[in-house]
C-alpha cells in the first residue's frame, strides 16, 4: 500500500516520476503524521539518506517538487547525472566557492517558495551496504546555518525518518571506475564498491516542524548563532534517530 495523495492536473515533471519510478520497483510505502507537514510556509526538509530513492519518496510524501541539495559528483556522474536532473536537485559546486554557491541557490529556491532537501549525512551513507536501518552518520551543520541566514519569513524546517523495513541492496560499480568518471572526489578513494539500495518496503515519518523566524535569526545574528546551529543540527538528528528507533522495532 502506498498512501500518498492523490495527483492534481498542475503536478510538477519531478514529482510525476517520482511516483513513476516508486510504482514501477513495487515499493511499499507506510506515513506517520503526514499532517505535521506546513501547507503553506517555506520548508526546509532534513532526512536521513541511504538510498537514491530518498529523493523520489520525500517529494511523494510532501505532494510537491522537492529541490534536494546533491553531493557535487553526482553531476560529474553519467546516469546519476541524469536521475538527479530528471528529480529537480541541483548539485552542490565543487572547489573553493562551494558554501557560498551552496547558500546562494538554496537561498534563491527559498525566495521563489520552492521546497528544499537536504541530507545532512551527506552522501556516505548511501554508498555502503549492511549498515542497520536505524543506523546515522554524524549530521553537518550546514542546512542549520542555511536556515538562520536564508532572507526569508517564516521558514520551517522539517525532520522526516526514512526508515527502511526491506530492501535490496547490490553493488553499481567499482569506486575505482567513478574515480575514473570524477578524480576530484575523496568519496571515490576507496577500495570496493559503490552500493545502491532499492526499498521493497519503507515507511516515512514526519517529525515536528521547527519554526525559524526574525527572532530566531536576531540571535543567530548575534554571539551564540554558532551555538543554535549546534542546537538546531543536534535536535533534528535526536528527532530522526528516535524516529528511526520507533519504526524499526
Amino acid at each position: 500500500m502506498t498512501p500518498f495523495q492523490t495527483l492534481n492536473r498542475s503536478a510538477s515533471p519531478p514529482l510525476l516520476a517520482s511516483r513513476a519510478l516508486l510504482r514501477a520497483l513495487n515499493t511499499s510505502v507506510s506515513i506517520e503524521h503526514a499532517d505535521r507537514v506546513p501547507e503553506s510556509s517555506r520548508v526546509v526538509v532534513v532526512s536521513n539518506h541511504r538510498s537514491l530513492l530518498d529523493v523520489p519518496l520525500v517529494m511523494a510524501l510532501l505532494n510537491r517538487s522537492v529541490r534536494f541539495a546533491a553531493h557535487a559528483y553526482m553531476g560529474n556522474v553519467p546516469a546519476l547525472r541524469e536521475f538527479v536532473t530528471a528529480m529537480g536537485a541541483y548539485p552542490f559546486t565543487a572547489g573553493g566557492n562551494r558554501n557560498a554557491d551552496y547558500f546562494r541557490q538554496t537561498s534563491d529556491l527559498l525566495l521563489a517558495r520552492q521546497t528544499v532537501g537536504i541530507f545532512p549525512e551527506g552522501p556516505q551513507p548511501m554508498t555502503q551496504a549492511g549498515s542497520p536501518p536505524a543506523s546515522l552518520s554524524p549530521f553537518h551543520r550546514g542546512f542549520a546555518h542555511l536556515a538562520y541566514r536564508a532572507p526569508v519569513d517564516r521558514l520551517m524546517v522539517l525532520p522526516v525518518a526514512i526508515a527502511s523495513r526491506d530492501e535490496h541492496a547490490f553493488g553499481l560499480a567499482p569506486f575505482r571506475l567513478f574515480q575514473w568518471m570524477d578524480p576530484s572526489e575523496p568519496l571515490f578513494a576507496q577500495q570496493g564498491w559503490h552500493h545502491a539500495t532499492v526499498y521493497r518496503q519503507v515507511h516515512l515519518t514526519v517529525g515536528h516542524p521547527v519554526l525559524i523566524d526574525e527572532p530566531a535569526r536576531r540571535r543567530y545574528r548575534g554571539r551564540r548563532g554558532a551555538l543554535l546551529a549546534r542546537e538546531l543540527t543536534r535536535h533534528c538528528r535526536d528527532d530522526i534517530a528516535a524516529m528511526l528507533r520507533r519504526a524499526c522495532v
